[in-house]
């Protein structure tokens, strides 16, 4: 799930680079990108994946 988040936040930062949208400086595009490789390194880390070790099951 954080994959498909971080994938979306790069597509919404090609879009303001691309566009030459201005916006205020919290959502610069080198931002927007900032925020989708953490979420990437949050999903390549396995946080949110659903799988949990919890011991084993008999």
């Amino acid at each position: 799930m954080l994959g498909i988040i971080a994938a979306v936040l790069f597509f919404f930062a090609f879009l303001i680079n691309a566009a030459e949208i201005s916006t205020n400086d919290v959502f610069t595009s080198t931002n927007v990108m900032l925020i989708g490789l953490a979420l990437l390194a949050l999903h390549v880390a396995g946080v949110g994946s659903g799988w949990a070790a919890r011991g084993r099951r008999r």
